[in-house]
């Protein structure tokens, strides 16, 4: 149900603006996300994301600078007190993971239970070399780090040693809100994160450069997660899926990074293709909307009073 007791077919959510040139052109600051946090309550949205990135490369070659994803995770999980906020997703392999579990179980006690901790292996190699973190074999740390997380959540307790990781007798304590912690979102679509994500994930997600960007394009991948969740014998109704997608408003600026045509229309058009994700399976929505500002969120309202009308 959308808020107010309106019914909405899936959730919705958008990715924050978290790069230097993300604000009308200029650097996000810490007072325009936190308003930006405030008018998403407002208009009725279902979630907030962050993504993790340290140094982003545009199309044209430059570096683009971003805030730090679980820092601002912690100040949004203080500001709100609705919206579900998720990591899409954490690069496991820049922090130790049973720390990553030690930081997820604080920022849920933060937000009281609306964490959805997204994980991933990571996939720009100048971020890892420009940091000094390992590139080579970072799907394998990645399961090794997964496992542990996974297990820390859920059982409290974890005794491991692996190949790139070793925790013994480790605790996590104190637990927050939720018994098993928050739940685990694994994006990806490679035949090996497909199998990690069927094994251990309670949400799968798929990115809009996957699917063309259109609801139609969903289908295929889904297939192909449901075959991974038979071979590890997983009934792939447990897992939820979700969907990420670009919308361009009007008004909205340059476009980059981008591999497929926006989403774009009317509000009744936009709604309508929601509407299609939602009957493809799709179950939760990250929106990454141009523009990325207040001005956007308003625009993108009008669209949540048409998807709740049904």
């Amino acid at each position: 149900m959308g808020t107010n007791g309106r019914r909405r077919p899936l959730e919705v959510g958008i990715l924050v603006p978290q790069g230097e040139y993300r604000w009308n052109g200029r650097l996000p600051r810490w007072s325009d996300l936190a308003a930006m946090a405030r008018l998403a309550e407002d208009i009725g949205l279902d979630s907030l994301w962050v993504v993790d990135h340290l140094l982003y490369r545009t199309p044209d070659g430059d570096p683009e600078g971003m805030w730090e994803c679980w820092s601002l995770l912690a100040a949004l999980a203080a500001v709100t007190e609705r919206v579900k906020l998720g990591t899409l997703v954490v690069c496991t392999n820049w922090r130790n993971p049973a720390l990553i579990a030690k930081m997820a179980e604080t920022v849920d006690e933060i937000c009281g239970g609306r964490l959805i901790l997204g994980l991933g292996a990571g996939n720009t190699e100048h971020e890892f070399r420009r940091f000094g973190f390992p590139w080579e074999r970072r799907v394998s740390r990645f399961a090794e780090a997964l496992h542990i997380i996974h297990g820390l959540l859920r059982n409290g307790w974890i005794d491991y040693v692996g190949e790139f990781y070793a925790v013994r007798d480790c605790l996590l304590r104190p637990r927050g809100p939720r018994p098993q912690g928050p739940p685990i979102l694994v994006g990806g679509n490679g035949p090996r994160l497909l199998r990690l994500a069927a094994r251990y994930a309670d949400i799968w997600n798929t990115y809009y450069d996957f699917t063309g960007n259109r609801a139609s394009g969903v289908g295929q991948q889904i297939a192909a997660f449901h075959a991974a969740c038979q071979d590890v014998g997983r009934d792939p109704a447990t897992v939820e899926l979700s969907a990420s997608a670009l919308v361009a408003l009007p008004g909205h600026g340059r476009i980059y990074g981008v591999v497929a045509d926006p989403v774009r229309g009317s509000p009744e058009e936009i709604a309508e293709e929601f509407r299609a994700y939602a009957r493809a399976g799709v179950r939760h929505l990250q929106l990454r909307i141009e523009p990325n500002t207040l001005e956007g969120l308003e625009q993108l309202g009008k669209v949540l009073e048409v998807l709740d009308r049904g």
